[in-house]
């Protein structure tokens, strides 16, 4: 498996160094724990969530406070604009946003550290699957309006299909240093073998 970070800091893409093609179909390595921690990525992932979307559903911009919720991120059907939006205080990174077309064809991955926020926009139907390094928990589940201004984000449409929810979301201007995820001095550590913080 092939680890490359992007644009952005702590978010990388991912993809197999092999595809193995015969009459019977393809087979590739679609993770490594060890491929990961050599790129200095030491997650465990403790909840897998699969999703599908029609094409032009946007899902997000969503994130978790406390702890926080690394993803990894991977479609196995049809192709999505994968986007992860650094929202962690005192980040020299803030507000800024990094994008990956993943696609069932490309194989692509991308690995988005806890403290961020995440979001797709479906380019056809697709399913969409999420590795999570905690799970989910309503009480700490936020998210900042796709269209915000003051991101910047070039989507691939104007007029998405939204949740009720995702359509309710406030501009980041609107919150409070409470609502977002905690500073870089107060970024988790995680050891091997929990999620406990460190």
């Amino acid at each position: 498996m092939r680890v490359a970070e992007t644009d952005l800091p702590g978010v990388f893409a991912l993809e197999p160094s092999r595809v193995f093609e015969d009459p019977r179909g393809t087979l590739f390595e679609a993770y490594s724990s060890a491929a990961l921690a050599a790129a200095g990525i030491d997650r465990r992932f403790v909840q897998v969530n699969q999703t599908t979307s029609r094409s032009g559903v946007v899902r997000g911009i969503h994130y978790q406070l406390g702890s926080g919720q690394a993803k990894l991120i991977r479609v196995v059907r049809g192709s999505i604009f994968d986007l992860a939006v650094d929202l962690r205080r005192g980040s020299p990174c803030f507000g800024r946003w990094t994008s990956a077309l993943l696609t069932a064809s490309n194989r692509r991955q991308l690995f988005i550290p806890e403290g961020f926020g995440h979001a797709f926009c479906a380019l056809e139907e697709c399913e969409v699957v999420y590795q999570l390094s905690s799970p989910y928990a309503p009480a700490l589940e936020r998210g900042v309006a796709w269209d915000d201004p003051q991101l910047g984000i070039g989507w691939p449409v104007t007029d998405p299909l939204l949740s009720l929810k995702d359509a309710k979301l406030p501009k980041l201007a609107a919150l409070a240093a409470a609502e977002l995820p905690w500073s870089m001095a107060e970024a988790p550590r995680w050891n091997e073998t929990s999620l406990a913080r460190s």
